[in-house]
């Protein structure tokens, strides 16, 4: 089989989390999670940001959330994106407000979102679909207009660059997903970045039950007896185990996966350029780093393609379905561009592990139909 995705992890992070069994001694939230923050506080590059790791890319949008939200506030949201960003928004009991996308790239159509602005909006959650970044300024010069906080959903685009800078490096709020398949993975995690302070020493109290400055204690090897509380707190946080897993990929990212998820979209856009019944979407893979690679076919052909490559086995994906159309998230409009885009979406296998012979076998399979 051809995977769609895969964990790309082998001896060195096992032999991580057995340091943190055998000599570390203790699984959940210290010292791990500590060095963890702080290296990719690094990597992002810059020092006024801060970095708070959670247990889940889902519980980052979460806790970013409540810290600058209270509930019955709306969030202007792309119904184009996963599930666990329009949970996140309704499990912090704020309400979603679907917006329709772009054809050229299925990111927000700021058109479309500004329109849906009333008195209770107060964020924009803007989603880096497939690791783009080509909207990013668009939706700051949105938000600056209407007095709105930012929250980038960036669980596709650890890597990614915009205008030369890391995503997590400027901006409101930016979060992160590390589950199995994202472009680093600790096991499961999540991070978030801001440059604002209460926002981030919001979310390392919340991420342990609210019990204030217990983050600073656990990575002393500490416990807080004595302590308070004032927000509602969640178990969100990230254990020594997971950080182990992270710290790793980290250092694998830029020598190891950043280059051969580049390398495998622009084998694929080659071989597919001159079929005409492929649409690309509009990403410069030189300033991202590809988490998934979508692709827009013709409804009646991509059926044919499905029954193709389900017969080769070979996984393929279709992210996503937009969420107005799930029963939770039902609305009272239409949004063009998401529903026609999901009958024409379909995502390529891409991970590490892929070979040219998979690629090409993949990409004559899509130019012979």
């Amino acid at each position: 089989m051809i995977r769609l995705s895969k964990s790309i992890v082998g001896e060195k992070e096992a032999n991580a989390v057995k340091n943190v069994i055998e000599n570390v001694g203790y699984l959940g939230m210290g010292y791990e999670v500590q060095m963890f923050e702080n290296e990719l506080e690094d990597y992002i590059g810059n020092s006024k940001y801060k970095c708070a790791c959670v247990n889940t890319g889902t519980s980052a949008l979460h806790l970013a959330i409540e810290a600058i939200a209270s509930p019955g506030d709306e969030v202007l949201v792309p119904s184009f994106t996963y599930v666990a960003t329009f949970q996140a928004i309704t499990a912090a009991g704020c309400v979603p407000i679907a917006c329709d996308v772009r054809k050229d790239d299925l990111l927000l159509d700021i058109i479309d979102a500004e329109k849906r602005i009333t008195s209770k909006t107060k964020i924009i959650m803007n989603v880096l679909y497939a690791s783009n970044t080509n909207n990013i300024d668009d939706v700051y010069l949105l938000a600056k207009k209407y007095n709105l906080r930012v929250i980038e959903d960036a669980a596709h685009a650890f890597g990614c660059t915009h205008n030369g800078i890391k995503i997590g490096g400027k901006g409101d709020i930016i979060c992160f997903s590390f589950d199995g398949i994202k472009n680093i993975t600790s096991g499961e995690g999540g991070a978030i970045f801001s440059s604002d302070e209460n926002v981030i020493n919001r979310v390392k109290d919340t991420r342990l039950l609210g019990v204030i400055k217990d983050s600073d204690n656990r990575f002393k090897g500490k416990r807080s007896w004595d302590f308070d509380v004032i927000n509602q707190g969640h178990r969100f946080h990230m254990s020594n185990i997971f950080a182990a897993i992270g710290r790793v990929q980290l250092k694998r990212f830029e020598s190891e996966f950043s280059p051969i998820r580049k390398l495998i979209a622009r084998k694929y856009i080659e071989l597919l350029s001159e079929n005409k019944d492929v649409r690309f979407l509009k990403i410069n893979y030189e300033f991202i780093v590809p988490h998934i690679f979508p692709i827009l076919i013709n409804k009646n052909k991509r059926n044919v393609l499905i029954t193709s490559l389900k017969d080769n086995n070979i996984q393929f994906g279709m992210h996503y379905k937009p969420n107005h159309l799930l029963k939770r998230f039902r609305i009272n409009y239409s949004l063009k561009i998401c529903e026609s885009s999901y009958n024409e979406i379909i995502t390529l296998p891409i991970h590490p592990e892929i070979s040219n012979f998979d690629i090409e076998k993949i990409c004559k399979i899509i130019n012979n139909i």
